[in-house]
């Protein structure tokens, strides 16, 4: 499933070409996905303009000049492709093959862009675990996706002490905490993993031990809301991770995988200069964690 970093490199893919457009036709080639459309979701996007694309955790949301926002997410497989007049080619280098059958472009957004240029955003998913659906803004926030969401981990409200407040007298495994949505909302198994690397972390640490005995964040504390924010950041200017089938909505894959210093590379030396470490996986919570046991600490 794509994180973060690659859910925000298909919405500035996306942007360009969806903001400003008006919606002048939509495709709906199945009555379901993960779950089943709106009875009326075409009826609410014909005719409308998409004024803003923006991404709140995992999820694309597209507000619409009625009120409404178009919630989108991409699932195990799920991935957009543009066509325009004036390119109807997928650009970008391949490692791997992106989905292409058209019995698996589910929906298609007709666009008369700000450009007035014609276009076509196709959504294609072979696995069907992505879904969309149709909220009103002013219930957005109460909805069941959004409610029990934790704060964004871009930006400079994630800091250390966020994160010993968010953490104190906490006894779980320092990534089960982070991982946990309702603290904070985004964060995947892959870049927790090189955070907490970077950062010199166990994984298995306690993470009430990011706050001192007064609630004050310790040093760590400090240091790995620094390089969470670090590694979202190299990997949304890489263009995300390219695991599986997720591919960029330009077409082309991202490159951070070849950036990895502890995820999927169970075996080889650590990174770390100096550390003489070689890298373990464990499962924590029916998940691999990778990390050097040598200089996490």
């Amino acid at each position: 499933m794509p994180e973060l970093p690659e859910v925000e490199t298909v919405k500035r893919g996306l942007a360009p070409t969806f903001e400003g457009a008006r919606i002048t036709a939509v495709d709906q080639n199945r009555p379901d996905l993960r779950f089943p459309f709106p009875d009326d979701f075409r009826d609410r996007l014909e005719g409308r303009v998409v004024k803003a694309l923006s991404r709140r955790s995992k999820y694309l949301l597209a507000d619409i000049d009625s009120d409404d926002v178009l919630i989108m997410h991409l699932g195990m497989s799920g991935s957009f492709r543009i066509e325009k007049e004036s390119d109807t080619q997928s650009p970008g280098e391949f490692v791997h093959e992106r989905g292409k059958d058209p019995k698996h472009d589910h929906v298609v957004f007709h666009l008369q862009t700000s450009g007035n240029e014609s276009a076509r955003i196709i959504y294609n998913d072979p696995r069907r675990f992505g879904f969309m659906d149709l909220v009103a803004r002013p219930n957005l926030s109460a909805h069941a996706y959004f409610r029990d969401l934790g704060m964004e981990p871009l930006g400079n409200d994630l800091s250390g002490e966020t994160l010993a407040d968010l953490f104190r007298d906490r006894k779980t495994p320092l990534k089960a905490a982070l991982l946990n949505q309702k603290l904070i909302a985004g964060l995947g198994n892959i870049y927790v993993c090189e955070a907490l690397w970077r950062s010199g972390l166990l994984p298995t640490r306690a993470a009430g031990t990011l706050a001192t005995r007064t609630g004050r964040p310790t040093k760590k504390a400090h240091e790995l809301a620094g390089h969470i924010r670090a590694t979202l950041e190299e990997a949304i200017r890489a263009g995300g991770s390219s695991l599986r089938d997720h591919t960029q909505a330009d077409g082309s894959l991202g490159y951070f995988q070849h950036a990895f210093a502890v995820y999927d590379r169970e075996g080889e030396p650590c990174r770390t200069p100096g550390c003489s470490g070689t890298i373990e996986r464990m499962v924590q919570s029916n998940r691999s964690t990778f990390y050097c046991p040598r200089c996490q600490g």
